[in-house]
């Protein structure tokens, strides 16, 4: 099994913090990056993330911090991408070292804004890091459910199915199960439409629409979301699998999904701006509804997504939830 050198983690937020315990879970040590040098401080003090998944403590010895990007993209022979996807970009911008032979590990659950490109194409494209090194992590798994140690799984997309092996058996442990699967890009695709289709389960839970109406709604973003990944990254799939199916469930309907609590503010009548500024954290769906909306229409996908432009409608049109909803009731079935 190829060993993946020094691992760095980027970013500081919740999903970083539990991917950084898994990692240290297996004994070695690891860069973490975080943009703030108040936020390390208070860290390195506490020996806990001060704002993110703060019950979960760590072994300060064992983590070399930054706050200066290129250092750990120098240090490291992998990166483990972790940020906000509307945030992706101002992060990578700052890179300025070599990267084009690391091992890129993302777990953006997002699309690059502007450029509209999945995360692993961005650092292909932009970076020059082969198609080989780029690897995903899909779900179904959040990261306050790792945190407390509740078995979990996890799905590793990779085109080197050596390195993919690699990677899952750092984080594999008796509470994390690891997936191995080729289809890197439909993973990533599948990530940015499980947060659209959780607002949509929000916003209509919020206007208290009833158990069978959201039941219909999720099986058809589930037919939504294959006929989307078939036809941007063409592969034999089945969407039935974890990293889709399962991924879009414990995203729609769980307790922890913040792009389902956004939506269902505005289903209860709360505005979309209000709604963004009451969250706690980033829904990356609002955003990412607007990169798939434009990656059809900029790749002239003929692809029907009734349901994601139920959400765009909502969200970037000022169209009211329940004349939107009103619109795709009988498109189900």
């Amino acid at each position: 099994m190829k060993s993946l050198g020094t691992i760095a983690v980027l970013g500081g937020g919740s999903w970083a913090t539990a991917l950084a315990k898994l990692l240290l879970g297996q004994g070695g040590r690891i860069i973490w990056y975080m943009r703030r040098q108040d936020r390390i401080d208070d860290f390195i003090r506490s020996g806990h993330n001060p704002v993110y998944l703060s019950d979960v403590q760590f072994d300060i010895s064992r983590i070399d911090f930054t706050s200066d990007i290129d250092e750990a993209c120098r240090k490291a022979d992998t990166l483990v991408v972790a940020v906000p996807s509307p945030y992706f970009k101002s992060h990578a911008e700052k890179i300025t070292v070599d990267i084009s032979d690391k091992v890129i590990v993302s777990a953006v659950k997002g699309i690059v804004p502007d450029n509209n490109l999945l995360v692993t194409e961005y650092f292909e494209r932009i970076f020059g890091v082969s198609h080989e090194n780029v690897l995903c992590i899909g779900g179904p798994c959040h990261a306050e459910e790792v945190a407390l140690e509740r078995l979990s799984y996890l799905t590793i997309g990779c085109h080197d199915r050596e390195k993919g092996a690699s990677f899952a058996s750092l984080l594999a442990g008796p509470k994390l199960k690891t997936i191995l699967s080729d289809d890197v890009a439909g993973i990533e695709y599948g990530a940015v439409l499980k947060n659209v289709y959780a607002i949509a389960a929000g916003i209509v839970s919020g206007m208290k629409a009833g158990d069978n109406f959201m039941a219909m709604l999720v099986c058809n973003a589930a037919r939504e979301m294959r006929r989307f990944v078939d036809a941007a990254a063409p592969l034999d799939r089945d969407i039935c699998r974890s990293a889709y199916l399962g991924d879009l469930l414990v995203t729609a309907y769980s307790r922890f999904s913040r792009n389902h609590n956004f939506g269902a503010m505005i289903g209860k009548g709360y505005s979309v701006n209000v709604a963004k500024m009451e969250m706690p954290m980033v829904a990356e769906g609002y955003y990412g509804t607007r990169c798939i909306h434009d990656v059809i229409r900029t790749r002239h996908l003929e692809v029907e997504m009734p349901i994601l432009d139920c959400v765009y409608s909502i969200l970037y049109e000022n169209v009211s939830p329940k004349r939107a909803i009103g619109r795709i009731t009988d498109t189900f079935c």
